[in-house]
């Protein structure tokens, strides 16, 4: 039962942890006043495992991370409540994707120009390590949290 209950909340962290590469979603969080509870910054501190290796891996949005890490910041957790602010971020990840997509490409095709096919590894997602499912060590007090989103009820 407490395997289940672990799958779970690393299902739910592992979710809300790339939804913090949505600068839309971080402008809601902090209009409705998340980024001002104790509760829910000393949650966003928590969250910072999610940089080790062992965790990055399953993330499919890295650039979350890094909102996570400027998410430790008040200036910026401020600045997210502005609606120009985060269709700022919005537009330079965008291009930031559009410049990684052309460098990939032509690095794709000089590779595939120099080798032969290259082997992939895939690992299934239900093949969480045990490591995986439990608890990292430094888990703060009070992160008994819900995550709020748009259909949440959280006034």
């Amino acid at each position: 039962m407490e395997d289940q209950a672990n799958k779970l909340r690393f299902q739910i962290e592992l979710e809300f942890v790339q939804c913090l590469a949505n600068p839309n979603y971080l402008n809601f969080l902090a209009q409705r006043g998340h980024f001002r509870e104790a509760t829910f910054i000393n949650y966003l501190k928590y969250l910072q495992y999610w940089k080790e290796p062992e965790y990055a891996k399953y993330l499919k949005y890295p650039m979350s991370l890094y909102f996570l890490d400027l998410l430790q910041y008040p200036e910026f957790r401020k600045e997210l409540a502005n609606n120009r602010c985060a269709k700022f971020i919005e537009d330079q990840q965008l291009l930031h994707w559009q410049n990684y997509i052309r460098k990939r490409t032509k690095l794709a095709q000089s590779t595939v120009a120099t080798s032969t096919t290259p082997g992939t590894a895939t690992t299934a997602a239900s093949e969480l390590p045990a490591h995986i499912l439990n608890p990292p060590p430094h888990q703060p007090q009070n992160t008994n949290i819900a995550i709020p989103g748009p259909s949440s009820n959280n006034k």
